[in-house]
């Protein structure tokens, strides 16, 4: 006979965490795909403090093969041809190199400056959005209740079992719902400590004035190539992240997650008849 369950709903998300959730994924998007068009004025990285031009690490661009162009992706000594994607999309009105193509860009044609104030916009966004998170998560221990993982679940045999379960799609229930799993906990604060800090000090890094102003910037990243070649590889982390995350929300119950997101409110099964 199978053991009745019922359903409850925990106050999982307080107002403030919800609230910069949702200002996060506005301005990290419009950063994103600004950061995409400034990326286009030069697409290619490098190391250093210089653009050393004959040695980039990564370059999109355009050849011309025969009667026609394609896109290509250089990647150290990795060549792909990108047509439609990275270096040349060929859409119509868009025939010229580009890094990425204009689906991609805020604003769609190509203008560095209109980029650059997307970008500068929406990064005063995203910061200050970050420090009312980091206060209201220290004056409420948000960080030390919700995120701290516990010894247990840092012991590598609880690491390995939660990796192994993640990648059965098996995933907590019942009571182990109210709270966040290790790999959970994890991710979050390498994102929130790790990621995203760096990804604002690399930008900054980038500004002349801010390297007039704090000249120990550049020498903390090994020069403003270099910081730029970490800015664009956060990027792409911060992006991989999310589509995960997407993912795990989906696995788990899409309408359940954003609920929770949106009220606060979780629901989760416990065994036994409702009280």
């Amino acid at each position: 006979m199978a053991t009745p369950t019922h359903e409850v709903l925990v106050y999982r998300h307080a107002v403030a965490t919800r609230l910069t959730h949702w200002i996060n994924l506005i301005a990290l998007s419009f950063l994103l795909l600004s950061g995409l068009q400034v990326f286009n004025a030069h697409p290619a990285l490098y190391w250093g403090q210089k653009s050393t031009f004959a040695r980039p690490w990564l370059e999109m661009g355009m050849i011309d093969r025969g009667d026609h162009a394609i896109g290509v992706t250089q990647i150290g000594s990795l060549r792909l041809e990108t047509t439609g994607l990275f270096g040349y999309s060929g859409a119509v009105g868009h025939e010229e190199p580009r890094g990425f193509p204009a689906w991609a860009t805020i604003p769609t044609y190509r203008d560095l400056a209109d980029g650059r104030h997307w970008h500068f916009f929406f990064a005063w966004v995203f910061v200050l959005n970050g420090l009312v998170y980091l206060s209201a998560g220290m004056l409420s221990g948000h960080f030390r209740k919700d995120l701290a993982p516990t010894r247990e679940q840092l012991a590598p045999a609880h690491l390995l079992k939660e990796i192994a379960d993640h990648a059965r799609l098996r995933f907590p229930k019942g009571e182990e719902e109210r709270h966040y799993n290790a790999l959970q906990k994890l991710a979050y604060l390498a994102v929130i400590f790790g990621l995203l800090p760096l990804m604002v000090l690399t930008g900054l890094t980038m500004s002349p004035g801010m390297d007039a102003a704090w000249p120990w910037l550049p020498h903390l990243f090994g020069g403003r190539q270099s910081a730029r070649s970490i800015h664009f590889i956060c990027a792409g982390l911060i992006v991989a992240f999310v589509l995960v995350h997407l993912a795990m929300v989906i696995a788990v119950g899409a309408f359940n997650s954003v609920r929770s997101m949106i009220t606060g409110r979780y629901a989760i099964r416990l065994e036994g008849d409702a009280p």
